[in-house]
């Protein structure tokens, strides 16, 4: 793994990133090319892992969200917005190729890269920003007690659970109805630009929105209370889900963020972060998760490829 390349998605790795985020997030992620397309050029910061010449996984960066539990007590308070977005990126995709993934801690590693200093260094250029903490959250909600990210210490750290307010998505073709019926309604024009950030969580809102309105307006008093209490008991099904945060080796973001210190200061662990020492962590992990594999019999060497029939343990 000495040759591994960090390199933008563009038209020539596009594709290869678009299969394999359906492969692992199945009807989960975008569900089609030119979604998934769209999702890559509205994204802050984007990059695919190169390995002899094969994709074997891609992260895509993003700010970080306005609000969060966790990290307000991480803090001590809410954040102030304007050095939030100077000093933090947050990972909204982290996907690793299968069988790499099962087979050699694959999703570790694309973390731990998000987690280094050449990672650092290359958003804070992209985007002149000075950037000392990640953030990202684990794929699976409260439903399990742990994640892959719970052993990554130092250089990600677990520190509470989010708390979700959004109604759970529709599926593709359900939305997609709904959408064109309130298109039509609206001169033609999507409900929000088709460039937006969380485009379909926007508008799924806005949907709800509309409808609420329509009712109180026109007094459907019964139907806007079974309607209300529909969108309540969904909001109820949204998990939780893991918080985790990387200070890249700095010893005083927090009093950074916080407004209280203008220089940040490189902590006891600076130098771990650094690519090469990363890489040296992970594959002392991965080979002996190899050598186990082998020994027990449950190494695998098919490409995976995610369908209706199949029976496979989809992401890790």
């Amino acid at each position: 793994m000495d040759n591994i390349k960090l390199l933008p998605i563009d038209n020539s790795n596009v594709e290869n990133c678009h299969a394999i985020n359906e492969d692992n997030v199945p009807n989960v992620g975008t569900t089609t090319f030119e979604e998934f397309k769209a999702l890559v050029e509205n994204s802050d910061f984007h990059r695919c892992i190169i390995h002899e010449n094969k994709v074997i996984g891609f992260i895509r960066f993003g700010s970080p969200t306005i609000n969060s539990k966790p990290r307000n007590l991480w803090l001590g308070k809410p954040a102030n917005l304007t050095l939030m977005n100077r000093h933090t990126a947050m990972g909204f995709v982290i996907v690793p190729s299968q069988p790499f993934g099962y087979n050699y801690l694959g999703g570790k590693l694309l973390a731990l890269l998000c987690c280094s200093h050449f990672a650092r260094e290359t958003i804070s250029k992209v985007f002149d920003k000075e950037i000392a903490l990640f953030e990202t959250t684990s794929l699976y909600g409260s439903t399990t007690s742990a994640s892959q990210y719970d052993g990554l210490k130092p250089f990600m750290r677990y520190k509470g659970l989010t708390e979700s307010k959004f109604t759970p998505l529709l599926h593709d073709d359900a939305f997609h109805r709904l959408h064109d019926r309130f298109r039509e309604w609206n001169n033609n024009t999507p409900l929000t630009d088709n460039k937006a950030s969380s485009k379909k969580m926007k508008r799924q809102s806005k949907m709800i929105s509309i409808i609420k309105n329509y009712m109180k307006e026109y007094d459907m008093n019964t139907e806007l209370k079974q309607f209300t209490d529909t969108i309540d008991m969904a909001l109820n099904l949204t998990q939780k889900k893991r918080f985790y945060i990387s200070d890249y080796g700095y010893g005083n973001v927090r009093e950074v963020i916080n407004g209280e210190q203008d220089k940040l200061v490189r902590g006891q662990n600076w130098d771990k972060f650094h690519l090469e020492n990363i890489l040296a962590w992970w594959k002392k992990k991965a080979t002996k998760r190899y050598e186990k594999l082998k020994v027990e019999g449950r190494f695998r060497d098919k490409v995976e490829l995610w369908t209706q029939d199949d029976d496979i343990q989809i992401i890790r």
